[in-house]
């Protein structure tokens, strides 16, 4: 089993009104190791010596550790004996070199956080329930929003999926840790924040001026639409969305509709649990996704069984801010051929992290682990989902073709069946 310190992919905090996409996983449940089986009346098998390659020769051997780090000391030494300003603070140097060791990987959800940022980022939120109403990336190198939450100050003010947090109150937070970023973002209701973004296809920065609500967000919403369609709309993968899913499923279906509607647009994210869980109310068996770890392993998360909607016509909606927890149930009922997805192509965030602490409170690598891939192995991180039916989002006013695609679909298959 994987060890899990703050396990990764897909958390959310809807109560403090701005979530990251966090998730935290619990046991691994499914960890997968090949094994051979030989039948009772199978011939005896054959036990060949394993063929042990021999070192080549011309081949240099691999460094020892100490060779390797024989560069690092020595620049060591060199600040000590001939940077101006002395004397060194030792701790900011070993700081600073993980810092770096870290950014070298090139990976933008791998991180670090000295000692007193990672004390930052767990103390207690006071006002926990208020905030703007932003589902988030934390993992990147920016603090990048996912997508407003519906009739959010975030959406009022104008935030858009993609968009990048480069300041808070006019200062800089480009480089700081996306979950201090948070943090600054986070304050009383009633109060504002001033956030300059970093927005693709804008040449400035943008200043936007959010006043900040008390963010009380279902996580399920349903209703039976014309022409008895039921429409089931889940804001976010929280720890009672499977409860309040499975109680409007069954309320719904206890009305007949001809098809069934999942709006999974401006989800982004939640719990992996809870995925798993919602997805098993759509597909009857088989696997939900599973996680790819660098050492080879793997863990797979199956279809629980016993879902309510296993059998009627599905549509899904999906959009650029439909993330995590979204894409995983969104690409599962995909590969299992189980419905439509219709609408815009989705975020895309498909890694794994864990935030392991360091001995005597030095702080905290954030490092990605493990990569999560569709039942049929598909790998969507930084590339989507994308539909099977392609419909445009309209900005302003009330028109929602992608619903109405999504109505025109079931009714018409609800029409084909004899």
């Amino acid at each position: 089993m994987k060890p899990t310190v703050w396990r990764i992919v897909l958390a959310i905090a809807a109560a403090i009104g701005i979530a990251s996409l966090a998730f935290s996983a619990g046991l691994a449940t499914g960890l997968v190791i090949p094994r051979l089986t030989n039948p009772p009346d199978a011939a005896p098998v054959e036990l060949v010596p394993p063929q042990i390659s021999q070192p080549d020769p011309n081949q240099p051997a691999p460094a020892s550790r100490d060779e390797l780090m024989a560069p690092f000391w020595e620049a060591w030494e060199i600040l000590h004996d001939e940077y101006v300003d002395q004397p060194l603070d030792d701790g900011l140097l070993v700081q600073g070199a993980i810092r770096g060791m870290v950014d070298s990987l090139g990976d933008p959800h791998s991180s670090y956080m000295d000692p007193d940022e990672y004390l930052q980022a767990n103390l207690p939120l006071d006002g926990e329930y208020e905030g703007i109403g932003a589902w988030v990336d934390a993992d990147g190198a920016f603090l990048t929003i996912i997508s407003a939450m519906p009739g959010s100050p975030a959406e009022r003010g104008g935030l858009q999926p993609g968009d990048q947090v480069i300041g808070v109150d006019g200062e800089d937070v480009t480089g700081l840790d996306g979950n201090l970023v948070i943090r600054r973002v986070l304050g009383p209701a009633g109060t504002a924040v001033r956030l300059t973004i970093r927005r693709e296809g804008v040449a400035d920065p943008i200043e936007l001026e959010i006043v900040r609500e008390r963010i009380d967000l279902a996580s399920v919403e349903s209703e039976l639409l014309e022409g008895d369609i039921g429409y089931i709309r889940l804001l976010s993968f929280g720890a009672q969305t499977a409860d309040d899913l499975d109680r409007d499923l069954r309320d719904l279906l206890r009305q007949d509709p001809q098809g069934l509607i999942l709006d999974l647009r401006g989800n982004g994210g939640g719990f992996l649990h809870t995925a798993v869980d919602v997805a098993s109310q759509f597909l009857s068996d088989g696997v939900v996704l599973s996680e790819r770890f660098g050492d080879g392993q793997e863990t797979v998360y199956e279809v629980e069984g016993g879902g309510r909607a296993t059998q009627i016509a599905l549509v899904v909606l999906i959009d650029g801010g439909s993330a995590s927890a979204s894409e995983i149930v969104a690409g599962a009922i995909q590969d299992h051929d189980r419905g439509l997805l219709v609408g815009e192509t989705s975020f895309g965030k498909g890694s794994v992290q864990n935030w392991i602490e360091l001995q005597d409170a030095q702080g905290a690598v954030r490092v990605t682990i493990a990569r999560w891939y569709t039942p049929d192995g598909r790998q969507i991180h930084e590339v989507g989902l994308t539909p099977d039916v392609e419909v445009l989002a309209v900005e302003g006013g009330e028109a929602d073709p992608q619903l109405d695609k999504a109505i025109e679909l079931l009714l018409g298959a609800t029409a084909q069946t004899p």
